[in-house]
């Protein structure tokens, strides 16, 4: 049992370290914005497919429930972005502000999709260590990994957008608690049927990836900076899987 709690402390503390760095380099660039979010975006695509999907595949013959899962992943992600709250009452910022600022609504919209997505990320790393004899680290070193770097990216713009420092630092926390809950949630449905825990990985690795190519990528594209963020997404691939094959 003390391995879950290992995983979901070091998901969080891993966030909220990215987050104090965050603070103390307020005015970060959009090319370094990209290049950073381009290599979490490298880190969660190898973490998905060879943390997740593929262990998914070795643990079930029946093919069309690893995908079923991947699918239902997606979709569960895309329900949580049709009924995100009203981002005023997160920020604290008057509501006219965000009607009438859409520069404004697109910086909080992308770090309340971050938010939404701790969650589902939690998920996959409980689901991965859910079977004590096949628990896999990857998927929670490879999220700790790039929980640094993307609780970086999200202060500056939190800041810019006129939210106080305090709330900043309290949603940077509070955005870090989810992958705790998230990690115990999936420990408990992998464990609920070894027969549905290929469909968990599947569906926690379709999470990822709807994230990752619905949020992350077009972010790291918007501002001219595509081929460094290109360049830093193989980087954290690369990277993951070789931290995948000193843990084999």
């Amino acid at each position: 049992m003390h391995h879950i709690w290992i995983s979901a402390a070091g998901l969080c503390v891993a966030s909220v370290i990215g987050s104090i760095i965050g603070f103390l380099i307020k005015d970060l660039p959009h090319k370094a914005n990209d290049t950073i979010l381009g290599f979490c975006a490298g880190v969660m695509l190898a973490a998905s497919t060879i943390g997740l999907i593929v262990p998914a595949f070795d643990l079930s013959s029946q093919w069309w429930w690893v995908v079923a899962g991947v699918m239902i992943g997606a979709m569960f992600l895309n329900v949580l972005d049709l009924v995100t709250p009203h981002l005023h009452h997160v920020t604290g910022l008057d509501e006219a502000e965000h009607h009438n600022n859409a520069k404004l609504n697109h910086v909080l919209l992308f770090v309340m999709a971050i938010a939404l997505h701790k969650l589902p990320e939690g998920m996959a790393a409980g689901v991965s260590i859910s079977d004590a004899q096949t628990a896999s680290w990857t998927v929670s070193i490879g999220i700790a990994l790039q929980n640094v770097p993307e609780g970086m990216v999200i202060i500056a713009p939190l800041l810019l957008a006129g939210v106080k420092p305090l709330r900043t630092f309290v949603i940077s926390v509070v955005i870090g608690l989810l992958e705790i809950v998230g990690v115990w949630i999936g420990f408990g449905m992998g464990n609920i049927s070894q027969t549905l825990l290929p469909v968990m990985l599947g569906f926690a690795g379709g999470a990822m990836l709807y994230v990752t190519s619905d949020e992350m990528i077009p972010e790291t594209h918007a501002h001219g900076h595509q081929k460094q963020a290109t360049y830093a997404l193989l980087i954290g691939f690369m990277t993951l899987l070789l931290i995948e094959r000193l843990f084999e």
